[in-house]
């Protein structure tokens, strides 16, 4: 594989970073001068992230050793196929997220607007920096400075609900840092190097095995902690005290990706499916995750506060971005890293949507919602929209996914987890369908007053996430080449080139 040496990843990293103090210093009076800091970065950001796509699709890596500490550990960035989808829906979705986040702020006149705002740019640095990394240890500052970063937005309501949820955020994600640290020290010390290679870089280096198997679930645990595998998800639901485009950040853009993403990035790039089949430990995260996938859809069932439902689909849903890496096929690798921007298009509308009618309405709850759908049809529409695809019915872009993850299930030759998946669409279609039941086919508990749809700022964004749901279930290959890029990753990660 080629390698092309260049400052773009760099670039991509500081943009939002050097946004981020413009955001803060700004007046805060200047709302208008401050979020044209935030749409400045983040088109940058995103441009920059564009021009990287041509080169990685001709097959070629793009690097950067930004400081070498000792033979074979630095820092440094390495732009392959996996890191570019994430880098192109993190970058990407800012955009929109910033737009909406604009109507939702202005919209509840909400306080501190400034340090949101500028929050919310480090995250998105930290992000990139996670999706760019070369090695563990890049990824391992990034996915700290992410965890400090997204702090003061889970904590932003600064109420005693919100103080507790940013502490409970804090011991979680700290505690699994501690964890990556550990495995990340003793992967050094037996391989003497830690950058991500596709087929994974412990093979071969006489590890024994069950330090291996130890290795591995430090690293999956300190990962799955963020990615909300259960029993580690606690936190998750409590954040969703913060303002809803905080929400869609963690759970689309940000931090469960994060810890998904580098969940993937252990199993696939560091251990890879040769190791991960000898030390006989592929089956037992699959049937791990599993779990996670079915348990939390029951408890999205039970959940009549609507983000709080959202979340518990979240944790089911990234479970199966892991079981697909787990069963180690290639249509299953393909769909679980397919399932990465597919399942952040969909799941980011729903947030935005529960977002719009919390600031038109104040309601919270999924018992409050009979007949807004006449109310707020724009929105609820994009809401039906969004579940159908997080069911798995086309053309919503979460069917492709869906059905690569399943034939993976028979290339992987094991059929329960097919069941699992099938399962868990059914219970999907049990938690998401009363909702759209009961805002189009029941009456509202009070008089309406005919249609009262959101402010432009909170609709527009939500359109255009479903819209681009639809367009990468028809065209998946559309613009960003989401699908040719899970492609070649599973193919790269299989063939070990």
């Amino acid at each position: 594989m080629n390698t092309v040496i260049s400052y773009k990843p760099l670039y991509a990293v500081l943009v939002s970073l050097i946004g981020a103090f413009f955001i803060l210093f700004t007046n805060e009076k200047k709302q208008n001068l401050r979020e044209a800091w935030t749409f400045i970065a983040a088109f940058i950001k995103f441009g920059i992230v564009v021009s990287m796509l041509p080169v990685i699709l001709q097959g070629k890596v793009i690097k950067l050793t930004l400081l070498e500490l000792a033979p074979g550990l630095s820092l440094m960035f390495k732009i392959d196929f996996f890191g570019l989808i994430f880098g192109l829906v993190a970058s990407g979705l800012w955009i929109v997220t910033s737009l909406y986040s604009i109507g939702y702020m202005r919209g509840l006149k909400e306080h501190a607007q400034n340090r949101y705002f500028f929050a919310f740019a480090l995250c998105l640095s930290a992000t990139m920096g996670i999706a760019f990394s070369g090695n563990l240890l890049t990824f391992y500052l990034f996915y700290e400075m992410l965890t400090i970063a997204t702090y003061p937005l889970v904590t932003h309501n600064e109420d005693e609900e919100a103080v507790k949820a940013g502490r409970k955020y804090l011991t979680y994600t700290l505690t699994a840092g501690v964890l990556i640290l550990f495995a990340i020290g003793a992967t050094y010390i037996y391989a003497g190097t830690l950058e991500f290679t596709p087929g994974g870089f412990l093979k071969g280096h006489n590890i024994p095995i069950g330090l291996l198997q130890v290795l591995l679930v430090a690293f999956l645990v300190g990962c799955g902690v963020k990615a909300g595998v259960m029993p580690f998800h606690a936190w998750l639901p409590s954040a969703m005290v913060a303002p809803t485009p905080v929400s869609a950040l963690l759970h689309a853009v940000a931090v469960v990706k994060a810890g998904v993403f580098g969940c993937v990035r252990i199993i696939a790039y560091v251990f890879g499916p040769v190791l991960l089949k000898d030390i006989h430990m592929w089956l037992i995260v699959a049937y791990f995750v599993s779990f996670t996938i079915i348990v939390s859809s029951l408890f999205a069932l039970a959940s009549d506060n609507l983000k709080r439902r959202l979340a518990f689909s979240t944790i089911s849903q990234l479970s199966y971005i892991i079981l697909g890496a787990a069963l180690l096929s290639k249509a299953s690798l393909t769909g679980s890293i397919l399932h990465i921007p597919n399942h952040a298009y969909m799941k980011i509308t729903l947030f935005f949507c529960a977002g719009a009618i919390f600031v038109k309405t104040g309601k919270r709850n999924i018992s409050e919602l009979d007949g807004i759908g006449l109310q707020m049809p724009f929105t609820m529409g994009a809401f039906t929209l969004a579940s159908f695809g997080m069911v798995g019915i086309p053309p919503l872009c979460g069917f492709i996914s869906k059905w690569y993850l399943c034939l993976g299930t028979l290339q992987a030759h094991e059929i329960f987890f097919l069941f699992v998946l099938l399962t868990s669409a059914v219970l999907n279609a049990a938690y998401f369908f009363p909702i759209v039941y009961a805002a189009f086919f029941r009456k509202p508990a009070e008089a309406t007053t005919g249609m009262a749809e959101a402010s432009i700022p909170l609709v527009v964004p939500l359109s255009i996430t479903v819209v681009m749901a639809i367009i990468f279930g028809i065209f998946p290959n559309f613009f960003f080449h989401f699908f040719d890029l899970a492609r070649n990753a599973a193919t790269s990660i299989l063939t070990g080139m």
